[in-house]
């Protein structure tokens, strides 16, 4: 599966968000899987979406086509678009489903990591931080991705939350600690993220 992450810095609010529904044509595209986003927490004029797609050919033959059409609408109401690709590589908890509906808050980590740390950092993410979030009530579901090729290694952590106040209380007891033990620091050269609240009119 490849998972597209979009980020933008909104201009016009009300006419992304009329050409965000604009996107409901989606489930006609062969090899589409699902598509949610929201608005930063932290950012109030900053949209996060991400698409699901079969494989990278699906999404190559959309963008060929269809894209340019479905997107037209929300030209003019953004700046600053930045979009990257990664491939999935395995769940965060179980049986993961490019679904929105249940969850209220999305939380996205970028991680750029020292090449000579990479097989370390994934192996941390299998065994520590996957089980930790697993184990969190809150927690409904997530992915980890891997960006492909570039040169450098670059990762999505993506989890879904049933609340602010679930995921607030495991970042309070449990990320120093596992942190320590996963030995993050050595492994990470940058780390982006944020926090999205998740908007249901945009999920398709």
């Amino acid at each position: 599966m490849l998972v597209k992450w979009t980020r933008c810095t909104v201009v016009d609010r009300r006419g992304f968000e009329r050409g965000q529904r604009k996107w409901a044509g989606l489930p006609g595209e062969p090899g589409f899987r699902g598509q949610g986003g929201g608005w930063s927490r932290g950012r109030q004029d900053v949209a996060h979406v991400f698409a699901f797609w079969e494989s990278r050919a699906f999404y190559d033959s959309f963008m060929a086509r269809s894209h340019d059409r479905l997107s037209s609408s929300q030209a003019g109401t953004f700046k600053d678009a930045r979009v990257r690709l990664f491939d999935y590589r395995f769940d965060v908890k179980t049986g993961f489903e490019p679904r929105f509906t249940d969850a209220d808050l999305l939380r996205v980590a970028l991680c750029r990591v020292h090449e000579e740390r990479a097989e370390h950092y994934v192996l941390m993410q299998e065994k520590v931080w996957n089980p930790a979030m697993a184990g969190s009530p809150g927690m409904i579901r997530g992915l980890f991705g891997e960006a492909p090729g570039d040169g450098y290694n670059e990762y999505l952590v993506l989890s879904m939350w049933l609340s602010a106040a679930e995921h607030g209380k495991y970042r309070t007891e449990r990320v120093e600690r596992l942190a320590l033990r996963a030995q993050t620091e050595a492994d990470i050269a940058a780390l982006t993220g944020d926090i999205v609240r998740l908007e249901p009119s945009w999920t398709v």
